[in-house]
């Protein structure tokens, strides 16, 4: 029996059709034959939809009881009783009631189809597992119904769903969504604009990734090595030089006329220790990639046009984006250059683009890599030259030239040795003396064509001939190692500033540090390790690359900083002369390594004066707000206890309703100081459990005045998860902040509403509002907005609801009230055991006037 495939109907919003779709795939798919049956579909009381679920057969569904209240799941059992061919299964997200087979739905679709029984269901991007924190920094909404990625990535097929925002605000304003008294509250909100912009365009980028993937597969399973233009990819190859920024701006420029473009820069670096660019150049490039888009790669290889086509073809490159050489016009006898090698060998598939820039045959400048003094193309024409050479010479001079004397032809076999010394070095020269000598002593020294010589003063010049060739080869080869080891030293004069430079700026990334290291040496990984005596063993304090080493014994490279730290480095041995650029950047990397760490310790002291700080302000607070109801207490009872004068009924209960206020305010004042304590030292610790809001809202406005509040709790709103007592506390200290600042003509409503799987409640006044940039700072502790007199309160209501809300995972912010005002927004999560049964109703729980 093998597995049933799985389609996934994904979504960016609710409401963009992906149950309609799935049902519509039903109905099509009973068309043609097929055994298709419902598993568990939720219509939530839209027409359409409830019109498409007929003519399907549906299942019967499991009825569970939790918390006193029915519930109903879909019935595994009864689905592989039945055994359809295709069974729809909505909202794969979903979490079972407890007491299910299964904790959440996707588990039960796993079961479905390890049993063999092809499965149909929906999901929305937002329930996506590893997309949550992107979701909610888009929506401010926490969505706590997730699904692993990998199990929607092991679908089958994914086709999206799409709606553009405005079409799908359009059918929320229809009433094809929602109910109309939930319409307003959610095209507010969760349903703006910019919201569902930004999730349409994370569920593409989320379905393209997924389509790229599915390419890949099916090109390596087929062993397909050329290029297909599905999108297009462009690659830029950089050499490091200061041409690198033209070519990436242009290649932006390219991708930016076609949606979908991919820019890939690449730096192929030879294996052989430091690289030949310019690692400050390379760092400036590496930053305007990223800040384009793109993606920065470093490759080793050292044939560079191969490796870059075969990056090329990897990535399923369209383009690539060369600049024309900077070599010189001589340079180009040793070879085309790797612009016209790869233009050659690129093939049908591969565009490639030569750009030029002002750099153009400026000459490539100093090379750096050790083992490339001369190149291996000059090394091998030096040899040609060297051996060749002669023997080409005395083919032309015995049948060709005329006889032009001895010293001539010295001349002219010194001319080919000084060549072979000038393109190949020491060794080529070497063996162009010799060669030459061989042979003028052979053909044009007499005797001829015997390695004898008849008159001394000839061995005399053949001796000098000799001579002058290892000296202008030694010369030639000397100033190659002068060259390179200049070269050498200027990289590393560069690499060492910008390790200075690092230090200047006060950089901080230990990753990045360790990562230029890896590159910057062609090693496979890089740790920092430490410990914290002699006997201790070693940690990780950071490491990049695969299977970076525990100790620095394991490591191929070590460089120790101090006594008890070292950077490891696995990937081959270095030599000698590379360790000198190698400890600086240990030490840079140690004293990144203890910048990091002085940072946290700073931030744990800027915490620490936070704390005196408040408690500074909590001192002056005391001193007044708490003084001046207690002073009115003081002043009450001693007119009570005074024997001086005979006070009324009417005066007695005056003076103790000023006792009772007085306490009253002093219980508030002290409740707050004492909650903010709690929530600056983290010792709120919420007691979590599921009820519901008409049990804690009436509740926390028993101290307003009478008539000053309108309540609106639907009933049909489910249950949610929040610790009672706070949750009481911070909406009493939101409407007391609300009421304080209405006209006094003015009621506040206090509404709530769901919203996926959270619940809202709104605190709406018309007072005269909070700008835009004031109102982070009203939920900043001691704060208090406006002209708001002295005595009416220590400024700690609103940062107490905030830290309270914040403790339950909700979350509280202000918005302006249309109209003029501000509406404090509350967000608490839903609870999973009693979910609505279908859209909120018009039913209201409690509506009316509140003491």
């Amino acid at each position: 029996m093998g597995r049933g495939k799985l389609r996934i109907y994904l979504g960016a919003a609710p409401g963009v059709g992906k149950t309609y779709a799935m049902l519509s795939e039903g109905h099509r798919r009973i068309e043609r034959g097929t055994d298709c049956a419902v598993g568990f579909v939720e219509h939530h009381g839209r027409p359409r939809t409830e019109v498409m679920l007929h003519g399907l057969e549906q299942i019967a569904r499991k009825e569970l009881t939790y918390r006193g209240a029915a519930f109903t799941e879909m019935d595994v059992d009864a689905v592989l009783a039945r055994r359809p061919e295709v069974a729809l299964v909505d909202e794969l997200a979903h979490t079972n009631v407890p007491g299910s087979r299964n904790a959440k739905r996707w588990q039960d679709v796993e079961e479905l189809l390890a049993a063999g029984i092809d499965v149909v269901s929906t999901v929305n991007i937002q329930h996506l597992e590893s997309l949550g924190d992107v979701v909610e920094s888009i929506t401010g909404v926490r969505q706590r119904e997730t699904v692993p990625d990998e199990v929607v990535r092991r679908a089958d097929q994914i086709e999206l769903v799409d709606m553009s925002p405005e079409a799908l605000r359009r059918r929320m304003a229809h009433g094809n969504i929602y109910k109309p008294d939930r319409i307003d509250a959610s095209l507010s909100n969760y349903f703006r604009p910019g919201n569902l912009t930004a999730l349409r365009e994370l569920a593409m980028l989320w379905v393209a990734d997924r389509v790229d993937e599915y390419l890949q597969q099916y090109r390596g399973e087929h062993n397909i090595r050329s290029t297909w233009q599905a999108r297009e990819r462009i690659v830029v190859g950089l050499t490091g030089g200061p041409e690198g920024r033209t070519l990436v701006r242009r290649a932006a420029r390219m991708a930016a006329k076609g949606s979908g473009s991919e820019i890939l820069a690449v730096y192929i670096a030879r294996s052989d220790g430091l690289t030949a660019a310019s690692p400050k150049e390379l760092a400036l490039q590496r930053t305007l990639v990223e800040d384009l888009g793109g993606t920065f790669h470093h490759v080793i290889g050292d044939d560079i046009p191969a490796a870059l086509l075969e990056f090329a073809r990897g990535v399923n490159a369209t383009q690539i984006v060369l600049g024309s050489s900077r070599r010189k016009t001589w340079q180009y006898i040793f070879g085309p250059g790797v612009g016209m090698t790869v233009a050659r060998e690129s093939g049908p598939d591969l565009d490639v683009h030569i750009v030029t820039h002002e750099e153009v045959a400026k000459g490539r400048g100093l090379p750096v890599a050790r083992g490339a003094r001369l190149g291996r193309s000059r090394i091998i024409w030096g040899w040609l030259i060297g051996v060749g050479g002669p023997a080409v010479l005395s083919l032309a001079l015995t049948h060709v030239a005329t006889d032009l004397g001895l010293a001539n032809d010295m001349l002219l076999f010194l001319s080919v040795t000084v060549a072979a010394a000038l393109a190949g070095g020491l060794l080529p020269a070497l063996a162009s003396a010799a060669v030459g000598s061989l042979l003028l002593n052979y053909y044009f020294t007499p005797p001829l064509h015997l390695f004898t010589v008849a008159d001394p003063k000839n061995i005399v010049a053949i001796v000098i001939f000799v001579g002058v060739a290892v000296s202008v080869a030694s010369v030639v080869d000397l100033a190659a190692r002068r060259t390179h080891q200049a070269a050498r030293l200027r990289a590393e004069s560069e690499i060492l500033s910008f390790l200075a430079g690092s230090v200047l700026r006060g950089e901080n990334s230990l990753d990045a540090l360790l990562d230029r290291v890896r590159e910057t040496f062609a090693m496979d990984s890089v740790a920092l390790l430490e410990r914290a005596g002699d006997v201790e063993p070693w940690t990780r304090a950071a490491s990049v690359g695969p299977h970076p080493v525990e100790r620095p014994e394991d490591a191929d490279v070590d460089m120790p900083v101090g006594d008890h730290m070292a950077l490891a480095l696995s990937g081959r041995v270095l030599p000698a002369e590379d360790r000198r650029v190698l400890a600086a950047f240990a030490a840079q990397a140690a004293v990144v390594l203890d910048r990091q760490r002085l940072q946290s310790e700073a931030d744990q002291a800027r915490t620490l004066a936070e704390g005196n700080r408040i408690r500074t302000a909590l001192l002056a607070a005391v001193s007044h707000d708490l003084r001046t109801p207690l002073a009115g207490i003081k002043a009450s009872v001693s007119s009570l206890r005074s024997d001086d004068v005979a006070w009324s009924e009417e005066d007695q209960a005056e003076l103790l309703a000023g006792i009772e206020e007085g306490a009253d305010r002093l219980d508030h004042l002290v409740g707050n100081l004492l909650d903010m304590s709690r929530l600056q030292t983290g010792t709120v610790t919420p007691l979590m459990r599921e009820i519901d809001l008409d049990e804690v809202v009436p509740m926390a406005l028993v101290g307003v005045p009478d008539g000053s509040v309108d309540l609106d709790i639907p009933e049909s709103l489910p249950m949610v998860t929040v610790d009672k007592g706070l949750l009481e506390r911070a909406v009493a200290n939101i409407v007391e902040n609300a009421v304080k600042y209405s006209p006094e003509d003015e009621t506040v409503l206090v509404a709530a509403s769901t919203l996926g799987d959270r619940v809202e409640v709104r605190v709406v006044d018309r007072g005269p509002g909070v700008p835009d940039t004031a109102k982070d700072r009203i939920f900043a502790p001691f704060q208090r907005y406006g002209d708001a007199p002295r005595g009416a309160g220590v400024g700690l209501g609103l940062a107490v609801a905030r830290g309270f809300v914040e403790a339950m995972s909700g979350t509280l912010t202000a918005e302006d009230t249309p109209g003029g005002g501000l509406t404090m927004v509350l967000t608490l999560t839903a609870a999973t055991g009693r979910p609505p049964a279908g859209p909120i109703s018009s039913a209201i729980a409690q509506r009316g006037r509140y003491a």
